[in-house]
């Protein structure tokens, strides 16, 4: 009997079938639901098979049931919302993916973790890009967050029924501020240990006085800042306020797609919500519409992160000098979203200015949609509100201008030209020079124009010449600059003011400052 072969062309034709056959089930498998035949009209615009897949894709899949199968179109427009809520989440990430990466190369000891931000941005592979990513997104999101809330005052997307969401997120833009002020120690630098000293120094102003010292105890482990603050501002900033937020996290995101993004005023009446009534001509789907603009605009905020950092935009985090408790350096400051706080402090009493009144504006920003009655979000309802909004930023920024070292403080003469040149701590138009441009040699603002500084150093110069001639208490003033390079990699700079005093003889103030091939310490 004769044995029956199949011609090699229906085999291909067979096991190319099969191997369709798989394939598709593996892409239906991964989308949870969407064949290819659905993925590919998708991308056509093409009209999709009934029931609609990608209906049931919310249903079968993980991170997809989260989503609304589709949104108001009103909603989705750009200009309404600024996509604020998903950069924050973008943010958000990408604090955790670049935090759990310095965690591997990070001790929270006093002995070792100055060292270890030294060998992050030094030794380790991308460390510099990590440490700056995770500290552009933390500051980024403290901006966004303000920003997004007062995206939503100003629309009215605060009124019912989104109170509680709104809540929410004023509690999460608490949490932000806290979980950046508590990665603030971490470095062990001169600019983290003293910004911590001074937020902390608050407790001591909380009423009753057993309140404020027992609080104050429990963040730093003892009066002071010590090896125990750095533990518990680590166990706060890695784990208690990371869990914190993402279980309000969890809910403000649940109350969002519950009561749907709100739409603009104009689409609705006053005092009817009908962000969840949806046309079906209005419609808007998640899959593909809304999907492909989240997957570019997270690409583009990807790529401006990165070029900030890769183009110098954004000079990355700083790292002073190892902390000191013995030496205060001129002109520290808390964190910048604080300084409004700073501010009210120079204002009167500290219980009244630094404790009271900050606690009052967090309560009234939590209650507010439960104390603003007005049902009608338009701009032209609401000119009250919107006013008492513009008043509070003015007072705002008048308040961080007022809380910021050099307001209200005045050095002496000298110390002041030194500290805009050579600052104790951070970058200034000496310290911030490039490498190549620090020649050894000594530097003399009476004879540097026919010196052969290079010109970023003339121009430093020039600028060291003015800062004298505008100081009227310091006649006849002029300056030297000797650089030296003691060892490979360092260099030294001694900046020295000599002007006339009151009794004619001559006075001399002067400033020595080390900077790093690689890193830039602090100046001395």
């Amino acid at each position: 009997m004769g044995v029956r072969q199949d011609r090699p062309g229906k085999v291909g034709t067979q096991v190319a079938g099969r191997a369709g056959r798989v394939l598709d089930e593996v892409v239906t498998r991964l989308t949870a639901g969407l064949t290819i035949a659905d993925l590919r009209a998708l991308l056509r615009g093409e009209p999709l098979r009934r029931p609609d897949p990608r209906l049931s894709v919310h249903t079968r899949s993980f991170w997809f049931h989260i989503k609304p199968r589709y949104y108001h179109e009103a909603a989705t427009r750009f200009t309404h919302t600024f996509r604020l809520g998903l950069l924050a989440t973008v943010l958000l990430v990408v604090e955790a993916l670049t935090g759990v990466l310095l965690m591997f190369y990070y001790t929270p000891s006093p002995d070792r973790a100055y060292g270890d931000m030294v060998r992050i941005i030094s030794a380790v592979p991308f460390g510099q890009l990590i440490r700056d990513l995770h500290r552009l997104a933390a500051e980024g999101l403290v901006v966004v967050a303000l920003l997004h809330l007062a995206r939503t005052f100003l629309t009215g997307s605060y009124k019912d029924p989104r109170r509680f969401t709104w809540a929410t997120g004023v509690a999460l833009l608490a949490l932000v501020l806290f979980l950046s002020f508590s990665g603030y120690l971490l470095p062990w630098d001169q600019l983290a240990y003293w910004a911590v000293t001074i937020g902390t120094s608050l407790a001591d102003k909380i009423p009753p006085a057993a309140l404020g010292a027992w609080l104050k105890s429990i963040f730093l482990g003892g009066p002071e800042v010590s090896g125990d603050t750095l533990l518990r501002f680590y166990l706060l900033h890695v784990l208690l306020v990371p869990l914190i937020a993402a279980v309000f996290f969890a809910v403000h995101y649940f109350k969002v797609v519950r009561a749907g993004i709100s739409l603009p005023s104009a689409e609705e009446e006053v005092g009817r919500d009908t962000a969840k009534r949806v046309p079906v001509e209005r419609r808007r789907y998640t899959i593909p519409d809304v999907l492909s603009d989240e997957i570019v605009f997270i690409s583009i905020v990807a790529v401006i992160l990165l070029g900030v950092i890769a183009f110098g935009i954004y000079r990355g985090a700083p790292l002073e000098s190892h902390a000191d408790p013995l030496t205060t350096p001129a002109g520290i400051a808390a964190p910048w979203y604080f300084l409004w706080v700073q501010g009210l402090l120079k204002l009167g009493n500290a219980t009244l200015m630094g404790v009271i009144v900050p606690v009052l504006f967090f309560l009234v920003a939590l209650f507010l949609p439960y104390l603003d009655r007005n049902p009608s979000r338009r701009a032209r309802d609401r000119k009250l509100a919107i006013s008492l909004f513009a008043v509070t930023v003015v007072a705002l920024v008048g308040l961080t201008w007022l809380g910021r070292p050099a307001y209200g403080v005045e050095l002496p003469p000298a110390q002041a030209v030194a500290e805009k040149m050579m600052p104790e701590e951070g970058q200034g138009e000496i310290t911030g020079l490039p490498w190549s441009e620090l020649k050894p040699g000594e530097w003399d603002t009476r004879t540097y124009g026919v010196s052969t500084a290079g010109p970023a150093l003339r121009a430093a110069l020039a600028a060291l010449e003015a800062e004298l001639a505008a100081q009227p208490q310091m006649p006849e003033g002029r300056a030297k600059l000797v650089i030296s390079q003691p060892q490979p990699g360092l260099k030294k700079l001694a900046l020295r003011l000599f002007w006339q005093g009151a009794d004619g003889g001559e006075q001399v103030y002067e400033r020595n400052a080390f900077v790093h091939a690689d890193a830039r310490a602090g100046a001395e």
